[in-house]
């Protein structure tokens, strides 16, 4: 894998990672409608020209909105956005303790005032830029950690997402996150 292809990736988790941490700034949509798409016509080129043409046409006050309805909502969102959950249907399961283990491996904690567990996709999404960008080898390899932590549950988080009805934003998210993982699954064949 090359250098800048494995830097491409690891922007496009923390790009993931920061829309899922909460909803976008007004600097992140700046951002996002500011990239130059130099493959109009790859699948991902196509997605990210969706992208930006649909963050050129939101507000942040819409923004908040959606991301409060789809992920927080009043006792708890349209989708819930954790690894646990989406293997076994239930929150803090045995998913996350293998998780906690690998990140254990990495020498990564959940800091003290965290309050979302380590398999949110916030998290999850950092932990492969993190290990994408670190010098050497981890002990817990990028293919490793993405075939047993995230290949197993985000393509159906997207697709869920890619078919919310709430969300014109947070949709065209998910569909960029499908093409992204499919490339992704194609990576690590």
């Amino acid at each position: 894998m090359s250098d800048d292809n494995k830097v491409w990736r690891a922007q496009t988790y923390a790009l993931l990672a920061n829309l899922f941490a909460q909803a976008p700034s007004q600097i992140l949509l700046d951002h996002i409608v500011a990239v130059e798409v130099t493959e109009p016509e790859s699948p991902m080129g196509k997605q990210w020209l969706n992208l930006v043409s649909v963050a050129n046409k939101v507000t942040i006050a819409t923004l908040e909105d959606e991301y409060q309805t789809l992920f927080i909502g009043v006792t708890h969102g349209e989708l819930i956005p954790y690894g646990s959950y989406y293997q076994t249907g239930f929150l803090m399961e045995e998913p996350l303790a293998e998780l906690r283990t690998d990140l254990a491996k990495l020498g990564l904690v959940k800091h003290e005032d965290a309050a979302e567990p380590e398999d949110h996709i916030s998290a999850q999404c950092d932990v492969m830029r993190l290990i994408l960008m670190a010098e050497g080898t981890p002990i817990v390899t990028d293919k490793d950690f993405f075939l047993h932590h995230l290949k197993p549950w985000l393509t159906n988080f997207f697709t869920d997402l890619a078919s919310t009805k709430t969300s014109e934003f947070y949709r065209a998210i998910g569909e960029f996150g499908k093409v992204f993982i499919n490339m992704e699954l194609s990576e690590y064949r």
